[in-house]
């Protein structure tokens, strides 16, 4: 793999502490649900992309599941192998960036779960590239009419946090939704900076149809508070069920022009942004 991401910095960094995170501690109710949605058959495949330490990957192991996860963090990583010997399991591990991997074997289903990829961007990351390099990426590696959940950052509770000052000041930019920050991945650890990415629903399903899956249901998708429920406006993250529906209409390169022109367009029309966009 090419130099370090801030993200896979970041993660790295952050691996010994990561299940430390309130947010992990609702690992087997979550695997209850997906299940539920998911309808698989026994015994069948699922893709994890951004699989970190391994949580729901080895808990979809021990029920019987054939499971690959997928990080770009090779600490991650290394610990969920930990994880997994220790539940006596099997996962398939593969250190990959999310948006650029491609599988020979095609997968019952998939999951993207609290932030493990789509939307978190490097330096250079284009904000609609990313997250449409990923989706087809997973599409590809689905059978027909599989479905996937993901959970990304819900773009309304973004744009209730932060003012015009934000926006001047650098840290939040609204035409591409994205937030700029800086983070220590544990404490006494120099803080990272990164960017994250928020989405609103229209621009998701837009963004599923484009790599030819279909948007079957949006609830509020904050960890530990997942259902089949309206989304609150203040709530962290969107659930979004899907299912591989069509032929993609951005495969492969043909994803990056059309972005960037649909970006390119948006800067035009909106003068005066408060700091250059990525």
């Amino acid at each position: 793999m090419p130099e370090k991401t801030t993200w896979e910095k970041f993660f790295d960094a952050h691996a010994p502490i990561y299940e430390d995170n309130v947010f992990t501690k609702n690992t087997v109710r979550e695997v209850d649900f997906l299940l539920d949605e998911l309808h698989l058959p026994s015994g069948g495949s699922v893709l994890d992309v951004g699989c970190g330490t391994g949580r729901h990957a080895i808990e979809l192991a021990k029920r019987g599941y054939a499971v690959t996860g997928l990080d770009l963090s090779s600490e991650m990583l290394s610990r969920a192998a930990d994880a997994a010997k220790a539940e006596n399991v099997h996962v398939e591990w593969i250190r990959a960036n999310a948006t650029q991997f491609t599988f020979p074997e095609l997968y019952d289903a998939a999951v993207c779960l609290c932030e493990g990829a789509f939307g978190l961007l490097g330096e250079s990351d284009d904000p609609i590239d990313q997250p449409l390099s990923i989706l087809c990426n997973v599409s590809r590696s689905l059978k027909p009419q599989a479905k996937a959940v993901f959970t990304v950052l819900n773009a309304a509770a973004i744009l209730r946090k932060y003012q015009n000052e934000d926006v001047a000041e650098g840290r939040f930019d609204p035409l591409t939704m994205v937030e700029s920050s800086e983070h220590p991945p544990q404490e006494g650890v120099p803080a990272v900076a990164v960017r994250e990415r928020a989405f609103v629903p229209t621009e998701l399903i837009l963004l599923f149809r484009l790599a030819g899956m279909s948007v079957l249901n949006m609830w509020g998708g904050t960890a530990g508070n997942w259902g089949r429920r309206s989304l609150d406006l203040d709530e962290i993250e969107i659930m979004i069920v899907a299912c591989k529906s069509a032929e993609q209409l951005a495969p492969g390169a043909a994803a990056k022009p059309r972005a960037s022109a649909i970006r390119h367009a948006a800067q035009a029309r909106v003068p005066g942004r408060g700091r250059k966009g990525p």
